[in-house]
């Protein structure tokens, strides 16, 4: 697998977290922001759970001195905040500081945990938490892991629906007419073009993700239903909430199949040959979960044989996809870059939590989106 290196993430994440708007985040207010994204609170305080001291000192990820400022209107003056920009600056202070280091707040790698042998709460800057979790010392550890899982949900699922009428409308066939200035009503037959509120899409992961875009499906009329692993329980937009063993029949009733789960040891190469062979011909599979739940292969000799009519990938395996790959030639297929959180609506709920759950930390309070390592998510 050819993924992206901890360092190429942080130093994206450094660009994307720099465009904020600071007087609209100095007015935004956590229990809004926890509220509008159903921020799950953990079942004990963070007091009570094993390891828990009040830090003396924590990292934490920044843009600027301003921001340092702004975390700091929240926090006690006896903590000490060590603001670092990315990932070498962290590691860096945790060697440093090592004695008194804590926590690192938006950062988890290895060389910080070897470097800060006393942390023990890394809060992961993205919802997924694989390259986290996997790191031995975690794994084994005591460690307390948060992330930020649905702050991304609403983006993402627009960028799902994007796919599913780029696809439902011929956009792609439309666009090819118009690159050759070909006025052609008739590019895609009429009766192929989809009228959405008459079809079914299934999603699997009903997370943040999941949740947003069911929604967003439901209020175009589709009928709705999805598979969690927890439990069968769901918001009454959601017609029906299977457990995950329930996919491979839920998954044939679907016009719309749509991947939102994360990478876990269940998940990895979960849509296979098999799956896609319970499809509908005429289905669509969108994947905006994990690359790594979709044997590529498998998914690429469907879209060939017309198992299934079209994918849409926001996330690949391998990732970034080689140039030499033939996914690039598969047909009816649209891929993006792992790029459907981007927005315009800048980060300033990622800094929202990022500070509500350290000045909880602080106080020993109920941890916002606690990881289970077990599970992985």
């Amino acid at each position: 697998m050819r993924a992206l290196s901890t360092a190429s993430l942080f130093a994206l994440l450094t660009i994307s977290f720099s465009v904020v708007n600071k007087p609209a985040l100095a007015e935004m207010k956590a229990a809004e922001v926890i509220a509008k994204l159903g921020l799950v609170e953990s079942e004990m305080p963070v007091r009570d759970m094993p390891g828990w001291v009040k830090p003396g000192a924590v990292i934490v990820r920044t843009d600027g001195p301003d921001r340092m400022a702004w975390f700091r209107e929240e926090i006690p003056s006896d903590v000490v905040l060590i603001p670092a920009k990315n990932g070498r600056e962290a590691a860096q202070s945790a060697a440093k500081n090592a004695g008194s280091i804590r926590a690192a707040v938006g950062f988890c790698s290895a060389g910080i945990i070897k470097a800060g042998p006393n942390i023990h709460w890394l809060q992961v800057p993205f919802a997924g938490v694989a390259q986290c979790v996997s790191i031995p010392e975690v794994a084994q550890g005591d460690y307390l892991i948060t992330n930020m899982q649905r702050l991304a949900g609403p983006q993402i699922a627009e960028h799902v629906m994007a796919m599913v009428f780029y696809f439902a409308r011929g956009l792609d066939h439309y666009a090819a007419e118009q690159s050759k200035k070909n006025w052609n009503r008739f590019a895609v037959p009429p009766n192929q073009l989809w009228s959405l509120s008459s079809k079914t899409m299934l999603i699997t992961g009903l997370g943040g993700i999941g949740t947003q875009t069911a929604r967003l499906a439901s209020g175009l009329g589709m009928r709705v239903i999805a598979t969690r692993n927890s439990s069968r329980e769901g918001p009454g937009f959601v017609d029906y909430v299977g457990l995950a063993d329930e996919l491979p029949e839920l998954i044939a009733q679907a016009n719309v199949v749509v991947n939102a789960l994360p990478l876990t040891d269940t998940t990895r190469n979960l849509f296979d040959a098999a799956l896609f062979s319970r499809m509908k011909p005429s289905a669509l599979f969108i994947n905006v979960g994990r690359g790594g739940s979709v044997v590529t292969d498998d998914l690429i000799a469907a879209l060939k044989n017309n198992s299934i009519a079209g994918a849409g990938l926001d996330v690949q395996e391998p990732e970034p996809v080689p140039p030499e790959h033939p996914l690039w030639e598969a047909p009816n297929l649209l891929i993006t870059p792992h790029m459907s959180s981007f927005n315009d609506a800048g980060r300033d709920m990622f800094w929202v939590v990022l500070r509500e759950n350290l000045r909880r930390y602080v106080n020993g309070e109920r941890m916002l989106s606690v990881v289970d390592i077990d599970a992985g998510y």
